[in-house]
């Protein structure tokens, strides 16, 4: 694996650790996940290229994302089940639509010439200095998820996503959970975003298509949704795939279109496989698996020595 492809698979594990948390404990299937990762991007591509710090649009990036799902998320969550799912896919095509005719943004050649981000004075340059900064951000996720998970407000995420009624009925606030962890998730995408736009140095609306909202949903599924390791596993897996796809689809004699068909082809293989045969993901079937095949043997512990012998005792008969 190169230094590349290593980034943008953090990249990726730092959203689909939020979408893995909307899926997994809200209940709540978003297509259109991508559509913050954009928005965190132009933030960050928008703030550095107007003269401003660049550490600040990085900032930026994941608050201006949780505003912006906080807002669309309070009419959208009305909606449940595939109307949700749907209802996101359309926002990302409104977005794209709407980035794609904008002059400040570029339209759709995009804002290129962005500039290198800048932290205290070090310059990141190259891959390895990104693989260090998408690896904190993804520990930081990580332990905000844990977290959350982990909480009060952690235990009426789970009862949501066991019930919606049964956890309004016990007093949970299941509208406002909803849209904390649908901000929190967009938050995240947006960090990944901020760190992808310094990282490439362009952004366009072609750099976030409706094929990787796709992706990011593929990858929860594939891992386990509402578990870390599923998200972790998921992203590792599906980014290591599409990049022998693409090593694939680029060779010579294949079509241009090669790569996106091969895609979408895989995509729908491994959501039937999984869905028949692993409907909970790889890492929950997998931790389900050991807990009833592996045993661990039990520790053997001295009999007292006051404790008597239940062996039965050898008779000796005297004569008479």
């Amino acid at each position: 694996m190169n230094e590349s492809v290593l980034v943008l698979l953090l990249l990726s594990a730092i959203v689909v650790t939020g979408l893995s948390m909307l899926m997994g404990y809200a209940g709540q299937v978003s297509l259109g996940q991508a559509s913050f990762t954009m928005i965190g991007a132009y933030t960050a591509a928008l703030i550095a290229t107007h003269g401003r710090p660049t550490w600040l649009g990085l900032l930026a990036a994941p608050f201006v994302a949780t505003a912006a799902a906080a807002l669309i998320g309070i009419p959208l969550l009305r909606l449940r089940g595939h109307r949700l799912a749907f209802a996101t896919l359309a926002v990302q095509l409104v977005l794209l639509s709407v980035v794609g005719q904008q002059a400040w943004t570029g339209g759709d050649i995009g804002l290129q010439g962005i500039p290198l981000l800048n932290i205290g004075g070090y310059e990141f340059s190259g891959d390895r200095p990104y693989i260090y900064l998408a690896l904190a951000a993804l520990l930081l996720v990580v332990l905000i998820t844990r977290n959350v998970v982990a909480s009060r407000p952690g235990r009426g995420l789970r009862a949501l996503a066991t019930s919606e009624v049964a956890a309004e009925s016990s007093g949970v606030p299941v509208a406002t959970y909803k849209l904390v962890v649908f901000s929190l998730s967009a938050g995240f995408a947006g960090l990944a975003g901020g760190i992808y736009a310094f990282y490439i140095g362009y952004v366009s609306p072609g750099s976030f298509p409706v094929l990787l909202s796709f992706e990011y949903v593929v990858m929860v599924v594939v891992g386990g949704a509402g578990t870390i390791w599923g998200a972790l596993a998921g992203a590792t897996a599906i980014t290591l795939l599409l990049q022998w796809l693409n090593d694939l689809g680029t060779r010579e004699g294949m079509p241009a279109s090669a790569p996106a068909v091969l895609s979408y082809a895989v995509y729908g293989v491994l959501l039937i496989l999984v869905v028949l045969f692993l409907p909970r993901g790889l890492v929950p079937s997998a931790t389900s698996w050991w807990a009833r095949h592996v045993r661990w043997p039990r520790r053997r512990t001295s009999e007292p020595a006051d404790t008597p012998s239940t062996a039965p005792k050898e008779m000796h008969y005297e004569p008479n």
